[in-house]
């Protein structure tokens, strides 16, 4: 009789947005679950935070849109860890403004941080993730499923519509190569999110508590709640699941 005397594989995984609400939440869950974290952001303030008491989490402060970022990602991820098992696309900006009241440097932000950036850093990390079998999670939103409009905040959702739509193709394009690519849409979640795009804070907790009275679970979301799926979406025992976009949302979009 033999015994398997290797020690088992640290999974590694990249999460972009690390910092704030669910880009946090999913770095210490997986790193709960035992996995090394590299988590970027801009603020290096607040990635520490995400961080503090937790020492699988490492940090990296990088705006995901410069040019050389994704290659700096995937090369400190391989650095720290000597492979890349997952790799979450979760930053996202948002601005809140109808046709008329939309900025070309706004658009451009949105467009760049929500969309192009995940584009190249997937890009970058295709062999590490092809050497791991690995996978990619794509953060979307359950707002711009279906036929729903959404007024004054038509770049974010645009963006995530596309988003969902690499899921869809990657998943086909890259199972060749053994890596998924799966996407999360989470319903409104908590995260301060509005706060941080200019709305005062009274008129978000606001927004909150009567988006709340529309959710058949009867809550918003916790950046916990999001974060447990995406865990879940990467464990082996979801290999089956490529090219979904899962949509988390307390049922509000099936109303």
């Amino acid at each position: 009789m033999t015994t398997d005397t290797r020690s088992p594989v640290t999974k590694a995984v990249v999460v972009t947005g690390g910092g704030t609400g669910i880009g946090a939440a999913t770095a210490r869950a997986f790193a709960e679950d035992g996995a090394n974290v590299l988590i970027v952001g801009r603020s290096e303030m607040t990635l520490k935070e995400t961080a503090d008491g937790h020492e699988r989490i490492h940090v990296l402060a990088a705006d995901i849109h410069d040019r050389d970022a994704p290659q700096l990602i995937v090369e400190t991820a391989l650095n720290a860890f000597g492979r890349l098992d997952v790799l979450v696309n979760n930053a996202a900006v948002t601005g809140f403004a109808p046709l008329d009241g939309l900025e070309r440097d706004s658009v451009h932000t949105q467009l760049g941080t929500n969309l192009i950036a995940p584009v190249f850093l997937t890009q970058a990390a295709l062999d590490a993730l092809e050497a791991t079998k690995g996978t990619v999670v794509n953060v979307s939103s359950a707002g711009s499923l279906g036929r729903r409009a959404w007024p004054e905040n038509s770049v974010y959702g645009m963006a995530k519509v596309a988003l969902d739509f690499l899921t869809r193709t990657w998943a086909v394009e890259l199972a060749p190569r053994g890596i998924r690519s799966v996407g999360i849409a989470p319903g409104v979640v908590d995260t301060g999110v509005g706060v941080r795009a200019g709305m005062p804070e009274e008129a978000y907790r606001g927004f909150l508590r009567q988006t709340a009275e529309r959710i058949p679970s009867g809550r918003v979301g916790r950046p916990e709640d999001i974060a447990w799926w995406i865990v879940q979406l990467t464990r082996p025992e979801a290999a089956y699941a490529n090219g979904t976009v899962l949509a988390v949302d307390g049922a509000l979009s099936v109303t």
